[in-house]
């Protein structure tokens, strides 16, 4: 068999992965927090069918001939660039100005996100959308009390609140982790991270220090997703799949005509 014929087929399945993962880039463009994906592309093996010489004293050099097998799938990056900032004066609408990740704890499980739109529950208690607690300094939930007044939470991530006498009480501080390789964070769905051996070991704190970034109060941020790149990128692989279809067919037809022969 044509050896063209494998090279298309490997050529489809890698255009496919990317055209998947630019459609999750647009399905998710107006995901809170959510980081885009990338694919890269890697030539596969190479058959050597003359190989490398070296010069002699009475010839040259000869460069190796060698026939390419066609590609596989390189990586799957995880961009973890800023997205831009929405405004929407909702007190824990949280938005992180740096390279920092809020902390969530459920049980013994600890998740990672830059997702910033967080609740109260019945407890007064700082969760996320899956009631995943907000962690604090002090490695425990933040929890404003439900008879408290007003509260608000500052850029270096204390939270306070005006108690039922007005006295102004602090509930606790929000802290940040940042990883030496964020790329390396494993998507665990619902805009939530978890840590990996490639990350690097999470370095926890509080806003503010160590480029952690700080906090931003009634902001979210949005997704890094640009819809015109994601469209620039879904014609190129588009017309990249069409291309080897192409280069299946017309192999298709060489293998018809050598069918042929006999005729």
């Amino acid at each position: 068999m044509l050896r063209s014929m494998y090279s298309g087929i490997s050529g489809m399945k890698n255009f496919q992965t990317k055209l998947d993962v630019i459609g999750n880039n647009i399905a998710n463009v107006s995901t809170a927090g959510f980081k885009k994906g990338r694919v890269t592309f890697q030539d596969m093996m190479s058959q050597t069918t003359t190989a490398a010489q070296g010069a002699t004293a009475n010839r040259g050099g000869v460069n190796a001939s060698q026939v390419g097998l066609g590609s596989q799938l390189g990586s799957i990056d995880n961009i973890q660039t800023q997205g831009f900032r929405q405004t929407t004066n909702i007190p824990l609408d949280l938005s992180i100005q740096g390279d920092g990740m809020f902390i969530l704890q459920s049980g013994t499980e600890t998740f990672y996100t830059r997702a910033g739109n967080f609740y109260l529950d019945e407890d007064g208690s700082i969760v996320n959308p899956d009631g995943y607690f907000l962690t604090g300094a002090d490695g425990n939930e933040i929890t404003i009390p439900p008879t408290a007044q007003s509260f608000n939470i500052q850029s270096d991530g204390v939270v306070n609140y005006i108690d039922e006498n007005g006295d102004n009480q602090e509930a606790g501080t929000i802290v940040l982790a940042n990883f030496a390789n964020p790329a390396g964070l494993e998507q665990a769905g619902s805009n939530l991270f978890l840590t990996t051996p490639n990350a690097g070991d999470e370095n926890r704190g509080i806003p503010d220090a160590d480029g952690r970034g700080s906090l931003v109060s009634g902001s979210l941020e949005m997704s890094n997703v640009d819809l015109a790149e994601e469209f620039t990128e879904m014609i190129s692989a588009q017309r990249g799949f069409q291309a080897n279809t192409r280069i299946i067919t017309t192999s298709d037809e060489i293998l018809q005509e050598l069918v042929n022969l006999k005729r």
